[in-house]
């Protein structure tokens, strides 16, 4: 495309921007939904087939169905921050697809299982497996979208996960048992679900062979400036803001062909431990890591849990497992109708502080009901306060993060620290307090208010360095920076820490 200041060049521009986000969505999100959907059914699977006959068939005495769902966090949490140091190596596009397929044979072996010590070596295998999947999602779709466009395909690949229900009238057939079924079938389709999610997912933006080659510039130089800032390496020259550079690429319809500038700078950065520590220091990582650590108690014990609790309101069979549906049905319209809303206005927290308060008010029905209907009617509002608030938590450290290696870092561990929240939840609920589980929604709800504080301090974080970097007080970043360079320590871009770059709340 030419320079200029036409009319024409304008129209030319947001025609490659609807076409090259129509082109990227197609490709990518059907797959990662997918995904997903795999992974949501299979974090479920467990308690459905908990009400199917498992805790039975393998002789479960006690707290040992908590135990095989804490110990599968012991190998979750030890793979994540791993496994996205090897994502750029391993390419994106075949190492998340992999980890699927392998997680997908060990949920079929399930069926094998005979005892407790063999639940306790599968749930180990699929921690292994399931942990490297959330966080190399997130960091892939950082490297595709820009910013403020990533909540939304983030909620709506994380609203896919929903349900997994009719195969229990399956009972009987072939001489095994329903939930030997649940672990047989969604094992196998798992499995299908990684080699169409290979075949599918382009490897980054240059590699993406459904572009033409002049989508292909255009994409790449979009994200470049959404990431202007981030790249900047030489500290002694003055920098254009990320306003100035959007603003003149507005006005020129301009951008570089491939072959000029080929790929997004953060895909050419080289590993530095520097950037992994600097990950590990920021405070954001922290606050949004605990803040989801409260949010997951609530979440992870609400799907492996929310069967046992429709059993125990009078259903049973494939009716308790038909009426676990129907409470994700407006949390899951939420989710998408708050992500579409958080990129539109560049909110993250303050979508948090809204939504929170919904779960807040499903506890306390659950807690003080005197009736199953009333029970059954407050878990819509876990539901509905809950995950909407994850996609939100989950953009927050890619938007914020800067630098490949950092954005890796900082996302692997935030999840790291959140699903932590996992052993909390595996034993919120013990079988004892059946059907009203007193304790475990107090526990969930304390957990709810500690995630609603995290994201409040977040937000205010966020405004006050904002505040700094608008009134110059960030510029000795730049001498800082500058002296990393000039000693050798450094080659990554300076990011971040840039007084132009502006945190989302």
């Amino acid at each position: 495309m030419t320079s200029g200041n036409s009319k024409d060049d304008m129209e030319l521009r947001k025609k490659l921007t609807k076409s090259v986000l129509w082109k990227l969505d197609c490709h990518i999100l059907p797959p990662l939904a997918l995904l997903w959907l795999a992974n949501f059914i299979d974090r479920s699977n467990v308690g459905n087939a908990r009400i199917a006959g498992l805790e039975k068939d393998t002789h479960l005495k006690g707290n040992q169905f908590n135990t095989i769902l804490a110990v599968f966090y012991v190998s979750y949490l030890l793979v994540e921050l791993p496994s996205n140091m090897l994502l750029k190596k391993m390419k994106p596009n075949r190492w998340i697809p992999l980890l699927v397929c392998l997680w997908g044979v060990i949920t079929t072996l399930s069926a094998l299982v005979k005892n407790f010590p063999g639940l306790v070596v599968i749930r180990l295998f699929l921690g292994t497996f399931e942990g490297g999947l959330l966080p190399g999602i997130i960091l892939y779709l950082s490297t595709i979208y820009k910013r403020h466009e990533l909540q939304l395909r983030v909620g709506i690949f994380y609203a896919s996960g929903l349900l997994a229900t009719a195969i229990l009238r399956m009972d009987g057939i072939g001489g095994l048992a329903g939930w030997r079924w649940i672990f047989i079938l969604e094992g196998i389709a798992t499995v299908v679900a990684s080699f169409i999610a290979a075949y599918f997912l382009p490897e980054s933006l240059q590699n993406a062979s459904f572009f033409t080659n002049e989508e292909r510039a255009f994409a790449l130089e979009r994200f470049r400036l959404d990431d202007s800032v981030m790249q900047i390496v030489d500290a002694e020259s003055p920098s254009p803001t990320k306003k100035s550079l959007e603003d003149k690429a507005e006005t020129e319809g301009h951008f570089e062909t491939a072959s000029q500038k080929s790929l997004p700078i953060n895909m050419e950065e080289e590993f530095e431990w520097r950037e992994i520590f600097r990950g590990i220091w920021e405070i954001q990582v922290w606050l949004t890591g605990l803040a989801y650590f409260g949010l997951i108690v609530s979440l992870y014990s609400y799907s492996l849990f929310l069967p046992t609790i429709v059993a125990g309101l009078g259903y049973s069979g494939s009716q308790a497992q038909l009426h676990t549906v129907p409470p994700y049905v407006p949390a899951t319209v939420l989710t998408v109708i708050v992500a579409i809303l958080s990129d539109r206005l560049k909110w993250r927290g303050p979508f948090i502080l809204i939504c929170l308060p919904l779960a807040f008010i499903g506890y306390v029905i659950a807690i003080t009901a005197q009736t199953n209907g009333t029970r059954y009617i407050a878990v819509f509002f876990m539901a509905a306060g809950v995950y909407p608030s994850a996609p939100c938590i989950l953009s927050i450290l890619p938007n914020n993060s800067s630098g490949h290696y950092k954005r890796a870092a900082t996302t692997a561990l935030q999840l790291a620290v959140a699903n932590a929240g996992g052993f909390v939840a595996t034993f919120a609920y013990t079988p004892e307090q059946k059907p009203k589980y007193i304790r475990g929604h107090t526990i969930s709800l304390a957990f709810i208010c500690l995630a609603w504080v995290c994201v409040a301090l977040n937000v205010i974080y966020c405004m006050w360095e904002n505040k700094a970097r608008e009134q110059g007080r960030r510029q000795d970043n730049l001498v800082k920076y500058k002296a990393l360079v000039a000693e050798g320590k450094t080659k990554a871009p300076i990011g971040d820490r840039h007084p132009d770059f502006r945190f989302t709340l």
